[in-house]
């Protein structure tokens, strides 16, 4: 099943669609699609309520349709840098040895038809399409082999970055990944069930309408198994926490001569049975 959040900016009501992509309520159900909802196993609930006990959402809500981040605001969201070898020698960067790990603030968390925001001074603003894994339950220092039974959900996340903020600013990658805005989620957290591998799905991302990036899940250094083990000896992981998993090739440092986003740009990006985005930039105001 697809959980969903939909409605205005910050009255985003929780939902979840079916296998023939009926849109069915949870505000009875939840409070919100979060960590307290994915701690009570809600998939498990849901079929025991049964789908003809849901109310169908035919009719939009008000303000009109749009989805939120398909998770309310994680109390963690990680990244994991580097994590695809072609994207590593883009970036002029060596392979890594073991994964990076970054953070990106929870505030940057947007929907995936948001406005991605041009920070004043921006001048290298970029595009990564990632694959996004939601934990489901409390997680610390879990083995590889244990490790996806601690998944909620995937999703479709850009991680959009400054690479001036990031790189050429001095400190951690931090600054350049945590703007508003800057991490677009979703539309649907995907039940595992209907994720047989997360390491067999292809990516893409357009600009423009031009292909940049596409590339699948089946090259990353570290897989999502690796990466959650990784992750919990350094953190506790809880429900509701949002993990990135890293970008293929195609991102706009990579080109040559570089190719960074201005307002008016149009971004387009998806994962196989995950959905898809559409993004434009917007100049920053009060």
């Amino acid at each position: 099943m697809k959980f969903v959040r939909y409605g205005p900016k910050g009255k985003e009501v929780p939902g979840v669609i079916d296998s023939t992509g009926t849109l069915y309520s949870l505000a009875d159900v939840v409070k919100d699609i979060d960590g307290d909802a994915l701690a009570s196993d809600l998939p498990a609930r849901v079929r025991s309520i049964g789908w003809n006990a849901l109310p169908e959402v035919t009719t939009p809500p008000e303000g009109g349709w749009r989805w939120g981040s398909c998770i309310a605001r994680p109390g963690k969201f990680v990244g994991i840098g580097l994590n695809y070898a072609d994207h590593a020698k883009e970036a002029g960067l060596p392979v890594p040895t073991e994964p990076i790990i970054f953070l990106k603030a929870s505030s940057s968390i947007s929907g995936p038809t948001d406005p991605i925001i041009k920070p004043p001074h921006s001048t290298k603003l970029d595009w990564e399409v990632e694959l996004g894994v939601v934990i489901g339950k409390t997680a610390r220092h879990v083995s590889v082999d244990e490790a996806l039974s601690y998944v909620a959900g995937y999703c479709v996340v850009n991680d959009v970055s400054e690479r001036n903020f990031q790189m050429e600013r001095g400190g951690t990658w931090d600054k350049g990944k945590g703007y508003d805005s800057f991490g677009p989620t979703g539309p649907w957290l995907v039940t595992p069930d209907e994720v047989p591998d997360p390491q067999a799905l292809t990516l893409w991302l357009d600009v423009n309408g031009n292909r940049a990036q596409s590339g699948s899940t089946a090259t990353m250094i570290f897989n999502v198994a690796q990466i959650i083990s990784y992750v919990s000896e350094y953190m506790t992981l809880e429900p509701g926490d949002l993990i990135t998993t890293g970008t293929p090739p195609g991102v706009g440092m990579g080109f040559k001569p570089p190719v960074f986003l201005d307002v008016g740009d149009v971004l387009t990006l998806g994962i196989e049975g995950l959905g898809s985005q559409r993004q434009e930039v917007v100049a920053w105001s009060r």
